[in-house]
């Protein structure tokens, strides 16, 4: 017996802003025009001074200068705060299940752990196929059409004689295809997250004995 479980929402992630600072800094760049402008007032020939259109384009750029620098400052703490709300967000996710890409399916006693696919075309004909660890097919699902996106299903053990599987570790393959041949099926498995851990590169998901994801790995939360 098969069962479709709810469609849940995907976990997006959104690219953070970021900010770099210039090698001088605007304060810097304009002590030294003054001074430069101190030792032109000084030495400049009084029957050709100083051009004032020179001198207020220079000034316009000094203040692009700090405007920019001010502008860097402002979303570096933008970053952090976001980064930071993340983070407790991400914390969020402790204690749930999620879909990663995998083909492992753990049979119990009682309850086997969801199994699913995701594929980027509608497709017309979906089987998964169910084999032990020594490799041998034990069971063949006819999932029947489906959309494209991502799709979970929980499979009740039964195998193809009717005789319930023993507890253990199974792997899932999929075949999807449609009027235009074979698609892309990538399979997924079911993990819980037990913690999370900010990285430099990004946050890391603990899922236990399964190992660890990035949150980019994700594509459902149950």
């Amino acid at each position: 017996m098969l069962s479709s479980l709810p469609q849940t929402k995907t976990l997006t992630t959104a690219p953070l802003l970021g900010a770099t600072r210039s090698e001088s800094s605007s304060a810097d760049l304009q002590n030294q025009f003054l001074t430069l402008l101190i030792a032109q007032l000084k030495n400049q020939d009084p029957t050709n001074p100083m051009d004032n259109s020179q001198l207020t384009t220079q000034l316009a750029q000094i203040n692009t200068l700090a405007g920019i620098e001010n502008l860097n400052t402002t979303l570096s703490s933008i970053s952090g705060q976001i980064n930071a709300n993340q983070s407790i967000q991400n914390t969020l996710l402790i204690g749930h299940g999620v879909m990663v890409p995998g083909d492992a399916l753990l049979v119990g006693e009682e309850v086997t752990t969801p199994f699913g696919f995701e594929t980027n075309a509608a497709a017309t004909a979906v089987t998964a196929t169910i084999k032990d660890s020594g490799g041998n097919v034990v069971a063949q699902l006819e999932l029947g059409g489906m959309n494209a996106g991502v799709h979970t299903f929980q499979w009740d053990g039964t195998l193809e004689d009717g005789s319930t599987a023993a507890s253990g570790q199974y792997t899932v393959s999929i075949d999807a295809s449609n009027e235009s041949g074979a698609l892309t099926a990538t399979p997924l498995s079911y993990a819980m997250v037990y913690g999370v851990t900010p990285t430099a590169s990004g946050v890391v998901l603990n899922l236990g004995t399964y190992g660890s994801a990035s949150l980019d790995q994700i594509k459902q939360i149950l």
